[in-house]
């Protein structure tokens, strides 16, 4: 079956920066488009970046672009996100997903997610 396993999050300070990684199994992974979503206590889950199967199509939320970079390596099956100038806005916990539609992810999978959270 498929697995998506994140590792990565953590307890930085503002400023500071993450780098997320999400390995996969039970999938052909370079055909899926992949995705990272987050969700703060209170609120709803919110898509912040997607990536296209080959790896060259990207899409970044208004509220993590020119912070957030998303890349993937195929033939790690693995899905990164680097996370820099965390702000304590960005806690939550992040999730990996693989779908279809890197600007618009429809979810087949999720990972158990991981949690991040920036102090002041």
């Amino acid at each position: 079956q498929v697995q998506l396993v994140e590792s990565g999050g953590g307890l930085v300070q503002a400023g500071g920066s993450l780098r997320l990684s999400c390995v996969a199994s039970g999938l052909t992974f370079s055909m899926y488009s992949m995705g990272w979503f987050r969700q703060a206590p209170g609120k709803e889950r919110e898509f912040i970046t997607g990536i296209g199967g080959g790896g060259s199509s990207t899409y970044y939320a208004d509220s993590v672009k020119g912070r957030f970079t998303i890349s993937r390596d195929n033939a790690k099956n693995t899905v990164y996100l680097q996370m820099n100038s965390l702000k304590p806005e960005d806690t939550a916990v992040y999730y990996c997903a693989s779908g279809t539609g890197w600007r618009h992810l429809s979810v087949d999978h999720w990972g158990q997610g991981t949690q991040v959270t920036v102090s002041s």
